[in-house]
C-alpha cells in the first residue's frame, strides 16, 4: 500500500515537496518510482530511484524534480522545484515496475 501527500496549490515557479509512505512490502528491496496522471491521459513516469538510490527522470522533470528514499521509514520523497502549470496532476508512487495497487495519490495544482 502506498499512502501520498504533501501536494497542494501552489504558484507557477513554486516549490513542494511530496512523500509517500509505503507498507505491505519489504521497502528495501524494489525500485521505486513515482509517476502523475491528468484526467484523460495515462499514467506516466517521471521519476525512478533504485534501491541502490540510482535515480533517473523524465525529460519533463529533469533539473526540477529531485527523488529520494529513506529506506527505514520505508518513505519516498520528491522534491519538486520551479512548478509549471503542465505539472499540474495527481502524483502517485509506486514500485517501478508498478505493482496492481496504488494510492490515492495527491494533487498538484499550479496556477497564477
Amino acid at each position: 500500500q502506498f499512502a501520498e501527500t504533501g501536494g497542494g496549490f501552489v504558484q507557477p515557479g513554486g516549490s513542494l515537496r511530496l512523500s509517500c509512505v509505503a507498507s505491505g512490502f519489504d521497502f528495501n528491496m524494489p525500485s521505486m518510482a513515482w509517476y502523475r496522471q491528468t484526467p484523460g491521459s495515462e499514467r506516466e513516469l517521471i521519476a525512478g530511484i533504485t534501491n541502490r538510490d540510482e535515480v533517473e527522470y523524465a525529460d519533463s522533470v529533469s533539473g526540477r524534480f529531485t527523488i529520494s528514499r529513506d529506506n527505514v521509514r520505508n518513505t519516498a520523497y520528491r522534491q519538486m522545484n520551479n512548478l509549471e502549470p503542465g505539472d499540474a496532476s495527481v502524483y502517485y508512487c509506486n514500485m517501478r515496475p508498478p505493482g496492481a495497487s496504488w494510492g490515492q495519490g495527491t494533487r498538484v495544482t499550479v496556477s497564477a
